[in-house]
């Protein structure tokens, strides 16, 4: 999932939440275990300083049919894949491509030539910038390396490109979350060919996180939805009209203008085929201590129909900032698993990466799978190692303190089965 790294990450020096009276501190998001085992994995080289991994996911990148890990590291500036070998190793493979505090990649094949590109959102800058630092850039596979490709630039920072047919035209265009800073706006690019896109404005709002592509009233062609979180809450919906028009919806604002909006993705969490939506909110840079919030957690923006959507807290997790859905535990509904950037860190035992077990009436019991590596912001699932059961991939995001269970790209493999 893509997830708000580009939010207001100008609080590099504050103190630990530790230095505050513990009377003071919020206790902190703690859940039972897991009932389902995993196996903690750590792909790459030792850490030697506080990561910054932006985005990850899990996908096979060069078609052999096993899945990497592919993850945007905003403090090396580049990509990197990891590949998993026999005996659990685990290799480290940069792509060697320049680039600017990256805050997502998509994979798909932009050109239509048989083989995956990547999309990268570029910051251009990890920190408060409202400057023209960002890019929208592409990374054309050819053999065995990318070309590189700038198909925007002259914009202020990106954290999410999204791929679809929204025209009609037969080809990719693009959903594009210019964050910004002060400034910001929802855009779309139109495939005109040879590389070449004309960008198109739907909003002027900074802040926006995470622009997905979904049929979200089912006639058939591309919506756009968009989490925006900086000077509003909101979250707005862009109505496929056909012809590369768009009608601009309201679907949802916060009250609470500090409920720290992180992240949002599309599933039919309930099975009723439509596309839902599932929100987190945690992001709370903005305060002097950045302990978690009773507002935090994670929304089920239920999909009614007729643009209409019934909102379900689902989740209570102290600084959630990214979701992803999978049915973990194999027993044929949707589990959404989560992660934290600003539980308790101060403690040993608070959440970083909780299950909630759908019990198929949507009905969710939080079991927490780990609690190290704390501050992580992006979590992906998928098989890694092939035996058909899904695992999870997650990123850390260390810029406040304490600075203690760093992690940088992290993989629990699902060990349900081996048990039995």
């Amino acid at each position: 999932m893509a997830v708000p790294l580009a939010t207001w990450f100008a609080w590099p020096r504050l103190p630990a939440l530790g230095s505050l009276p513990q009377s003071q501190a919020n206790p902190g998001s703690i859940y039972p275990a897991s009932r389902l085992p995993f196996q903690k994995q750590s792909p790459g080289l030792p850490i030697k300083i506080p990561p910054r991994i932006s985005h990850v996911q899990i996908v096979d990148l060069d078609g052999d049919s096993k899945p990497e890990l592919l993850a945007c590291d905003a403090l090396a500036h580049r990509l990197i894949s990891y590949r998993r070998g026999s005996n659990d190793t685990w290799t480290e493979h940069p792509i060697s491509v320049p680039m600017a505090a990256p805050a997502h990649a998509t994979v798909v094949d932009i050109d239509g030539d048989g083989d995956l590109d990547i999309l990268v959102a570029i910051l251009g800058n990890a920190f408060p910038d409202d400057s023209q630092v960002g890019r929208v850039l592409l990374l054309e596979r050819n053999g065995d390396h990318y070309d590189r490709h700038i198909l925007l630039d002259g914009i202020r920072r990106i954290a999410d490109i999204q791929a679809g047919d929204l025209d009609g035209d037969g080809d990719l265009d693009l959903a594009v979350a210019e964050f910004g800073y002060a400034r910001g706006r929802v855009l779309w690019l139109e495939n005109i060919g040879q590389r070449r896109f004309r960008d198109h404005q739907l909003l002027y709002a900074p802040g926006t996180i995470n622009v997905p592509l979904a049929d979200l009233d089912g006639d058939g062609d591309l919506d756009i939805a968009a989490n925006v979180s900086q000077d509003d809450e909101e979250i707005w919906a862009f109505e496929n009209r056909g012809g590369g028009r768009f009608q601009k919806r309201l679907l949802h604002k916060w009250l609470n203008f500090d409920i720290g909006g992180s992240g949002m993705i599309t599933s039919d969490l309930d099975n009723d085929g439509d596309v839902d939506l599932l929100v987190t909110v945690g992001d709370n840079l903005e305060y002097a201590y950045t302990y978690p919030q009773p507002y935090h957690g994670c929304f089920w923006f239920r999909n009614d129909g007729d643009w209409s959507f019934k909102v379900h807290r689902i989740s209570s997790l102290g600084g959630t900032h990214a979701a992803s859905v999978s049915d973990l535990d194999s027993d044929g509904d949707n589990d959404v698993i989560l992660v934290s950037m600003f539980n308790a860190w101060y403690r040993d035992d608070t959440a970083s990466l909780v299950w909630l077990e759908n019990d198929g009436q949507q009905q969710f019991t939080p079991q927490q799978i780990a609690s190290s590596p704390t501050h992580l912001v992006t979590v992906a699932t998928g098989d890694i190692n092939g035996d058909g059961k899904p695992d999870i991939a997650a990123g850390g995001w260390h810029v406040i303190p304490p600075f203690r269970r760093l992690g940088g790209v992290t993989t629990w493999l699902n060990r349900d089965g081996d048990r039995k």
